[in-house]
């Protein structure tokens, strides 16, 4: 992998990823390489994503459109997405840089909120996109379709519509299943449905869906209800002529994978697994 121009972004306010932000472009100079820090342009060869989970997931949108791999290097907790540890950077990009690199496509989501006198432009998310029923104290019931036919009403406390990669996020807490990235597949999953039968649906990448809530009456009619993309507000919905779209993107992450790490290795370390591996 040839590397003239590299972008870093910072995680913000963090004097550590500040710190080794500066490390990395005197590193980079020694190479003759140039940086940029905090923007993100189609002429970059990689970014460099310091912080954790949710500074990447603060950039996936425009690293995306620019279509520009990414490399995570883990300042945070979790890390299922920025698979490289701080003590591994620049072994790991030593390894990128020979080659011997492994880039996935990760599914986008994009989104708008619509109606018939007007429609939203798109936003994007890697990981969800969520209605949450916000600070009211009763179900919202959310009429679902799956591109022309008519899926169920879900009466619950809200929806969430994942990517494989988002499989792990919120999904995973609503009692969703984990989706291994490789499957291109969007999930539906309600959050506390009144009736168990409501269960998690996996569908096909290409799928479009549509939701909007169900008037039962007047009182019952959208009242703060939330749409969350990618853990940030997006929109109200407060009317029962507007509904939500949802469809995969056609630029996914481009995200370089750990050359230390496998998927499940990450999963068994993040999600406390126990056990041992046996030689088979």
């Amino acid at each position: 992998m040839r590397i003239q121009k590299a972008g870093i972004v910072l995680k913000k306010e963090s004097a550590k990823a500040r710190q080794i932000g500066d490390e990395f472009i005197a590193w980079f100079a020694k190479k003759s390489i140039e940086t940029v820090i905090d923007s993100i342009t189609p002429d970059l060869d990689i970014l460099i994503i310091l912080g954790g989970d949710g500074t990447l997931l603060h950039v996936a949108s425009e690293a995306s459109a620019c279509q520009v791999p990414v490399v995570g290097v883990n300042l945070g907790n979790l890390g299922f997405l920025t698979e490289v540890a701080e003590d591994e950077r620049f072994d790991a990009l030593e390894y990128v840089m020979s080659g011997n690199v492994v880039i996935e496509e990760r599914i986008m989501l994009q989104t708008r909120l619509r109606s018939e006198q007007e429609c939203g432009e798109w936003r994007y998310a890697l990981n969800d996109v969520v209605i949450s029923k916000g600070t009211i104290d009763r179900l919202v019931r959310l009429c679902t379709w799956v591109d022309d036919e008519y899926l169920t009403t879900y009466k619950a406390d809200g929806l969430i519509f994942s990517t494989p990669t988002g499989s792990t996020a919120y999904n995973l807490s609503a009692g969703g299943p984990i989706v291994h990235p490789g499957l291109a597949s969007l999930m539906v999953t309600p959050i506390c449905p009144f009736m168990l039968e409501s269960r998690p649906v996996l569908l096909p990448v290409n799928v479009h869906l549509r939701t909007c809530l169900a008037r039962i009456s007047d009182v019952e009619a959208g009242n703060d209800v939330k749409v969350i993309v990618d853990g940030q507000p997006a929109w109200d919905m407060k009317d029962t002529d507007q509904y939500l779209e949802v469809v995969a993107s056609e630029k996914p992450l481009r995200l370089i994978c750990s050359p230390q790490k496998g998927y499940f290795d990450i999963l068994r370390r993040k999600l406390n697994w126990g056990g041992k591996a046996v030689a088979l």
